[in-house]
């Protein structure tokens, strides 16, 4: 448990029980909407501002740590927080309730969409969502975009990624690797370029003492360890081995549960730049190269996941479960099971190298307090990103504004649609969810009066 010294402010806790901690992260796991930008800043306000239990300066050197690992950063955050404060358990605790209540909630809302998808109320609510999902995409490319493209040679960057993507059609891992290329060499040459400029603010700002403070000395756990790091990364090893081995065991290597968990753990390691930069990846696996999803239900998938608390990459546990149900690999009695077992196999494989990552990185940030190295090659991957979310926000358009191909009938209430939801969130700054809320509907009233 962590103590504070500090006796001159009464609104500082002198401790935060384990249990305190959780109730706390319980509820992070209901609330935790808006994406990475929201989330991080929900948490900033309870933990920093609110609660007073770590400082400003202590929040954004864990924040920098997060925001150049691939996965969801404020996961990762959380994950972090939870450590620094209770050890390890605290730290699995705070990054799996984060998670945990989207899970169950995507899985219900999955099985629904998969069972009733064909309902007219369903059918309505999707197709007023899916043009709200397209404005939203292309908002994201406008946001990392717009904080990403500093000079011509990350708008570069950017569009020869959106080249890559779309016209040569190339692998998201390529891309990133070739971005990472040029920033890792671009950094050393040219370092001004490729500087990162700090957009979550300036640790100069100050909310009074907080229970891990500023100066508040690196709790023994916290100490690097070589030692503590091999423990760490044998454990990961084999909690990512034990289940890869006997899904091959039992059902073989090229089974749809096997090659999910393969395929997702590759997919956990190129989320650079949030969850929209890996979409298109996860796309070319999920429906062009295994067929667990259709294009369509993969727009609708991360509609449901823009509206569900927790990380936005969360529509793996979507993908997972349709997937599953559709392959059927436990046979045609059992869809629910093999849709359930899935979903579930996929969230682990996604999220246990975010873990890892903390648990293991933790230790080191905490004890060296030095800059990182990665922020180059990390902001070229950046621009890269912005290429690639754009690409898919033109993919999004196609499919729902011409469904059957670009020689049948354009879809106009789902232009319609789409413009006021990019009026709404480009013009008037309104949240995602109240966008979404009212294009469902307006897919629910035209098509009641298509009816």
């Amino acid at each position: 448990m962590i103590q504070n010294l500090a006796t001159d402010n009464n609104a500082v806790p002198n401790s935060v029980s384990f249990w305190q901690a959780l109730g706390f992260w319980f509820k992070l796991g209901f609330i935790s909407f808006g994406g990475p930008a929201g989330q991080i800043a929900i948490i900033h306000e309870e933990l920093v501002v609110r609660r007073r239990w770590i400082s400003e300066k202590r929040f954004l050197h864990a924040l920098n740590y997060c925001m150049v690992l691939p996965g969801p950063e404020a996961q990762q955050l959380a994950t972090y927080i939870g450590w620094l404060m209770h050890k390890t358990p605290g730290g699995i605790v705070a990054g799996v309730l984060f998670v945990l209540p989207s899970f169950f909630i995507l899985v219900a809302l999955s099985w629904i969409y998969i069972a009733f998808g064909e309902v007219s109320l369903v059918a309505g609510l999707f197709y007023g969502i899916k043009p709200a999902v397209t404005a939203i995409v292309a908002q994201a490319a406008h946001r990392i975009g717009s904080m990403a493209l500093r000079n011509n040679i990350l708008w570069a960057i950017a569009a020869a990624s959106f080249v890559a993507s779309f016209v040569l059609n190339l692998p998201f891992p390529v891309i990133v690797l070739g971005a990472a290329a040029i920033g890792f060499f671009g950094g050393r040459l040219t370092p001004e370029i490729f500087k990162t400029r700090g957009e979550h603010g300036t640790a100069e700002k100050s909310f009074s003492l907080a229970l891990i403070d500023d100066h508040t000395p690196t709790p023994e756990h916290a100490i690097f360890q070589w030692s503590r790091l091999a423990q760490v990364a044998l454990i990961g090893a084999v909690l990512w081995i034990t289940p890869m081995g006997l899904l091959a065991l039992n059902f073989g290597w090229d089974n749809t549960l096997t090659q999910m968990s393969w395929f997702f753990t590759k997919a956990a390691l190129l989320t650079f730049g949030g969850a929209y930069a890996v979409l298109p990846y996860v796309y070319q696996g999920a429906v062009e190269q295994f067929g667990w999803t259709t294009a369509t239900q993969m727009i609708d998938g991360l509609a449901l996941g823009e509206t569900t608390p927790g990380p936005l990459i969360m529509v793996v546990t979507f993908v997972g479960f349709i997937g599953g149900y559709v392959k059927a690999p436990f046979g045609p009695e059992s869809l629910f099971l093999a849709g359930f077992m899935a979903a579930t196999l996929v969230t682990w494989f996604t999220f246990l190298p975010s873990f890892i990552f903390i648990l293991a990185g933790g230790p080191l940030v905490e004890s060296t307090h030095n800059d990182l190295k990665f922020a180059a090659p990390l902001t070229a991957i950046t621009a890269a990103v912005v290429g690639v979310v754009l690409n898919l926000a033109l993919f999004f358009g196609y499919h729902v504004l011409w469904p059957t191909s670009f020689s049948g009938n354009f879809e106009w209430p789902s232009a319609l649609i789409a413009l006021a939801a990019a009026l709404a969130l480009f013009k008037y700054k309104r949240n995602v969810i109240h966008v979404i809320a009212v294009s469902g509907l307006a897919g629910i009233s035209i098509q009641w009066l298509m009816i």
